[in-house]
């Protein structure tokens, strides 16, 4: 327990750092975040994703973790879609973006270093990785593409919103091919298939190029706290009145339910215990991934709850995390 707890406080400490940062020097902290971000992208967090995964159990993580992921997170969605659309009686596209906010997790930014440092393993964040970049992504992605397509639209001006495919307010089929495999094929994914690949075949790469990604590697997860901490600075939630349900029955799924979810799975239903199950329940109980508000712009969706959702998981899942790692310990 006493691992845990320090390795929360590492990761508290250095995203107050970035809001702190981000609170005292605002425009030099917008600076920071324009420049570190692609380098995070690009090279930082793709250079640590194939050092980890080289050097996991495959095994493993698609026998175990990835199932579990993937059953908690379509236990999640279908939860959320049942209270928006039965209980709320939200339309098809704000339940199916509150859907993904609860069941979508931010394991790339937040995952990482709180696996590492307060789990002390990666396969709990490979195997949710691959299930949502593979399969969970494009699912909900492919789930947008339907309800925004033109021929859904009533009245006399949906024969030409079809013809004007570029005025409907969705992306066109191509379009949606295009966002679905950019969510596929992005710098993490490339960093995961090849550390497979390593994993797999047991090939090694030479101590000349290896040493340079572990350097590169190490240095993601500090600039992904301190990048996290900068982001929350200035934020708020609820500033749609009408949508509180949503976000806040959109926050519960995410921050309470999901959890039990993914520790019901895991204890009963594969049997882990210890290190294994706190793992899994911390994968799920971390706060919702801001690629569901980039996913539900790109189709001009309402993705105003899901914002909230967004920023309000984002406070209330250390707390969450902590109790789990208590409960767990």
């Amino acid at each position: 327990m006493t691992g845990v707890l320090l390795g929360f406080g590492v990761v508290a400490v250095i995203a107050l750092l970035g809001f702190a940062t981000s609170a005292l020097l605002h425009g030099e902290a917008r600076t920071m975040r324009a420049g570190l971000t692609p380098v995070v992208y690009y090279l930082t967090n793709p250079a640590l994703m194939l050092v980890l995964v080289a050097g996991t159990d495959l095994g493993a993580v698609l026998g175990v973790y990835t199932p579990i992921a993937l059953v908690t997170a379509a236990v999640a969605g279908a939860v959320f879609a049942l209270y928006s659309g039965a209980l709320l009686r939200r339309g098809a596209a704000r339940t199916a973006v509150g859907a993904m906010a609860s069941s979508y997790v931010n394991a790339g930014n937040i995952g990482l270093p709180i696996a590492l440092y307060a789990v002390g393993s990666a396969a709990p964040v490979v195997s949710v990785l691959l299930a949502q970049l593979l399969v969970v992504a494009p699912a909900y992605l492919l789930v947008f593409s339907w309800v925004t397509r033109p021929s859904r639209r009533a009245g006399p001006g949906a024969a030409t919103a079809a013809r004007t495919p570029a005025r409907t307010g969705a992306p066109t089929g191509t379009s949606t091919g295009r966002t679905i495999l950019r969510s596929v094929a992005n710098p993490v994914t490339i960093g995961t298939a090849l550390g497979v690949l390593l994993s797999a075949t047991g090939l090694t790469v030479p101590e000349v190029l290896w040493v340079p990604l572990e350097m590169l590697g190490q240095a993601s997860v500090p600039l992904l706290l301190l990048l996290f901490g900068m982001s929350l600075h200035g934020q708020r939630p609820f500033r749609t009145r009408a949508l509180v349900p949503d976000v806040i029955g959109g926050t519960l799924v995410k921050v309470a339910l999901m959890p039990v979810v993914a520790w019901g799975i895991a204890r009963f239903g594969f049997g882990l215990g210890g290190t294994e199950l706190l793992g899994v329940v911390v994968m799920a109980a971390l706060p919702t991934a801001q690629n569901v508000f980039l996913f539900s712009s790109q189709f001009r969706m309402p993705a105003d709850a899901g914002r909230d959702i967004i920023l309000l998981s984002s406070f209330l899942s250390f707390p969450a995390v902590l109790l789990a790692g208590l409960l767990l310990r």
